[in-house]
C-alpha cells in the first residue's frame, strides 16, 4: 500500500508579465502545490471573479474535464484541487470562482500566508504569522458572513445575535493578545540590544529579496548550517551569530526574512519588530542576485528599497552585494552596477568564495568609519 501523500494539484491564474508569472509559479511550488495548468490575463481586477468572465468559464470547463470520473482513470492524476489567483481577491470574488468551478480558490495573500505557516519554526515567527492572518481575515468578516448565510442580513433578523460583530470582536481580541506577546518578545530583544551596546559589539544584517543567497552567505561566514533552498521564504526567523572580521574585530551577523514584490503592508507590519531590530544594525548588506535577468534584478532591487524606505532605513548604512558572481561575467556585473546606479557595490560568490576576503575587509572599514563618525558627533555635541 502506497502511503505517499497525494500532491495538491493547482491551476495558477497569473499576469501576462513574465516576472510576475515566474514569481507566482515559484510561490505556488514553494507551497508544495503541483501546477497542472497556467492561465494568464493582462488584468486581474474584474469585479465578479477578479479574472475575466470568459477566462473563468474556460477554467470551469478545464476543471470539469479534469475532474470528471473516468473508468480508465484509476488514480485520477489530473484531478484539480485548487485554483490560485496571483492577486488580492475579495471573499465574494473567491466565492464566485469557487462556486463556478467547484474547486477551492485562494489569492496571492492567502498563498503567502500558507507558505509562512509551513516555514515558521520559532514562537515569535508563528505569532507574527498569526497577526498577519488576523489582519487578512478582519476586512473579510462581514462579506464571509453574508456569503455563508445566503445573503441574509447580519444581526437579529438574520444570523443570530450579531454573529458578525462577535466574530469581529473575537479577531480584535486575538490581535490584542498576539500584539502583547510580540511586545514581550520585543522587550527581550531590546534588553539584548542594550547588553550589546554595553559590549560595543557591532551588528551587521543581511537583507534582500527572497532567494538572493542570504542564508548561503550567512552559513559561509559563520560556519553555520541553516537550511537553504530554492523555495521562497526558507528563512522566516531572525538568526544571529558572531563573525570574526580580523584579530581586532568581531561582529554579530544577522540573517532574516527575505523581501518580495507586492507584499501587503500588513504583512510587513507583522514582521516589523524583527525587521526593525535587524535594520537598526551598524551595517546592512543588501544582497542582489547578479545571475538573473537584468529586468528581474531591477524589479527586485526596487522592491527591496521600497521596504527599506518604508522602515526608514538610513541609506548610508547600506552596502550592496552582487551575489552569485559565478553565474555572471564581469561585464554583466558592471552593467548591473551602472543600470541600478550603485556607486560602491561588491561582487561576491558564496559558492566559489570569490570576493569574501574583500567583503570582510570592507565590513571592517565601514564599521570603523561609522564608529569614528559617531565619536566625532559626540565630541561636536559635547
Amino acid at each position: 500500500m502506497n502511503s505517499a501523500k497525494k500532491p495538491t494539484r493547482a491551476i495558477l491564474v497569473g499576469y501576462l508579465d513574465s516576472f510576475r508569472l515566474e514569481e507566482a509559479k515559484s510561490l505556488v511550488e514553494s507551497a508544495d502545490y503541483t501546477i497542472s495548468k497556467v492561465y494568464t490575463q493582462k488584468y486581474l481586477n474584474h469585479s465578479q471573479y477578479g479574472l475575466g468572465s470568459g477566462k473563468a468559464e474556460e477554467i470551469k470547463e478545464f476543471v470539469k474535464e479534469a475532474n470528471e470520473t473516468r473508468k480508465d482513470d484509476k488514480d485520477r492524476k489530473a484531478k484539480i484541487d485548487l485554483i490560485v489567483v496571483d492577486e488580492h481577491l475579495t471573499s465574494k470574488q473567491m466565492h464566485n470562482v469557487s462556486k463556478l468551478t467547484g474547486v477551492r480558490v485562494i489569492d496571492r495573500e492567502r498563498l503567502i500566508l500558507d507558505i509562512f505557516y509551513s516555514r515558521a519554526t520559532t514562537t515569535e515567527a508563528k505569532l507574527q504569522i498569526q497577526l498577519a492572518e488576523v489582519q487578512y481575515e478582519m476586512p473579510r468578516v462581514r462579506e464571509n458572513a453574508k456569503l455563508t448565510s445566503g445573503g441574509e442580513r447580519a444581526g437579529k433578523g438574520g444570523m443570530g445575535e450579531y454573529s458578525v460583530d462577535v466574530k469581529f470582536r473575537d479577531l480584535k481580541r486575538r490581535m490584542g493578545f498576539i500584539k502583547e506577546k510580540l511586545e514581550e518578545a520585543k522587550s527581550k530583544r531590546d534588553l539584548y540590544h542594550q547588553q550589546r551596546l554595553k559590549t560595543r559589539m557591532p551588528v551587521v544584517s543581511l537583507v534582500g529579496y527572497t532567494s538572493a543567497g542570504k542564508t548561503t552567505l550567512f552559513n559561509l561566514l559563520t560556519a553555520e548550517n541553516k537550511e537553504i533552498s530554492a523555495s521562497l521564504f526558507t528563512t522566516l526567523s531572525t538568526t544571529t551569530r558572531s563573525l570574526m572580521i580580523d584579530q581586532n574585530m568581531t561582529v554579530l551577523l544577522t540573517d532574516t526574512v527575505g523581501f518580495i514584490s507586492r507584499l501587503p503592508t500588513y504583512m510587513i507590519d507583522a514582521f516589523k519588530s524583527t525587521l526593525e531590530e535587524s535594520l537598526a544594525a551598524d551595517l546592512i548588506l543588501l544582497l542582489v542576485d547578479s545571475s538573473e535577468e537584468l529586468d528581474d534584478i531591477r524589479i527586485k532591487y526596487v522592491s527591496c528599497w521600497d521596504v527599506l524606505k518604508e522602515l526608514k532605513v538610513d541609506a548610508a548604512k547600506v552596502l550592496v552585494l552582487l551575489t552569485k558572481h559565478d553565474g555572471a561575467d564581469a561585464q554583466k556585473i558592471d552593467t548591473i552596477a551602472g543600470e541600478l546606479q550603485i556607486p560602491n557595490s561588491l561582487a561576491i560568490s558564496s559558492k566559489s568564495g570569490y570576493g569574501i576576503s574583500r567583503l570582510k575587509q570592507t565590513i571592517g572599514q565601514r564599521i570603523r568609519t561609522g564608529a569614528r563618525a559617531i565619536a566625532a558627533e559626540h565630541v561636536r555635541t559635547g
